[in-house]
């Protein structure tokens, strides 16, 4: 007999230590010890919903008394049998996690293992390559575009921040849980994009250099990663000479730069208009 879904759970106790997923959610130093490479957090309703259609297995949910009524449905979804839904009301929950929640909607899911950049690419046509970016949103950002132009994965640098942290995730709207990532380790980077040049790929370094080429003169090739550094210091001189083209977003003389993320759209969309 299948496993049946269970009523939701009243908790009274912030201390309960079935709860612990859920604690110092806005210290990340303390999330990325507590949650290592074993689980993450999804806040908001959609988020959630892509958590579910994403193959992450849930290990629990906590929401807030006046959210059960619109989450009564997913109670339905194979999906969520066996897993426990905690509801506490406003003020055990801000003691449970840290601060005012004002979405009052969380679940926590276990992480799946990185695949090997090898194994990524070996799989892949079109990939994002990220290094050093630090800024959990625009990661999100990016992971949504790559989505939403066709990208079927990531490759990050050592370097780069948690794809899984609850802002990322958030920002993303859960689509990074649909995108394939593999974290590079510390002593194969830049050498992770060797790998990709091996398996038949072009590189193209995005960078605001005069001398690179404009991104909508670059005919896109079979097989493509991108590779974006982080907001401000850009790609290190390194990644740089390790890519097989360097390319720009022309804009106004007048503005500095685009936004990594956004700059990270107008790629993906350049990438595929119709030729």
């Amino acid at each position: 007999m299948s496993e049946q879904v269970g009523a939701p759970i009243i908790v009274e106790d912030p201390g309960d230590p079935r709860l612990a997923d859920y604690r110092e959610l806005n210290n990340q130093p303390i999330r990325t010890a507590m949650e290592g490479d074993e689980f993450f957090m999804a806040e908001g309703y959609m988020a959630i919903d892509r958590l579910i259609d994403s193959g992450h297995q849930l290990r629990s949910v906590l929401l807030g008394p006046t959210r059960v009524k619109r989450f009564l449905p997913y109670l339905e979804r194979r999906e969520l049998a066996g897993v426990p839904v905690f509801v506490a009301d406003h003020e055990v929950m801000e003691r449970i996690v840290g601060f005012n929640l004002h979405r009052g909607v969380l679940a926590s899911g276990n992480r799946k293992p990185y695949p090997t950049v090898a194994d990524l690419a070996a799989t892949s046509t079109r990939l994002a390559v990220l290094e050093a970016l630090n800024d959990n949103q625009n990661v999100g950002a990016i992971a949504r575009a790559a989505r939403a132009f066709g990208f079927d994965g990531m490759v990050l640098s050592p370097n780069c921040t948690d794809p899984y942290y609850r802002r990322t995730v958030r920002v993303s709207m859960g689509e990074v849980l649909h995108m394939p990532t593999a974290r590079v380790g510390d002593d194969a980077w830049p050498g992770a994009l060797d790998t990709l040049h091996d398996l038949g790929f072009e590189t193209w370094a995005m960078t605001p250099a005069a001398n690179a080429t404009n991104v909508w003169e670059m005919a896109a090739p079979e097989r493509l990663a991108v590779v974006f550094g982080a907001e401000g210091p850009g790609l290190t001189n390194l990644a740089i000479q390790n890519t097989t083209h360097c390319v720009r977003i022309p804009i106004a003389s007048n503005v500095d730069s685009l936004n990594v993320g956004h700059a990270a759209a107008v790629t993906f969309a350049a990438v595929n208009r119709p030729v």
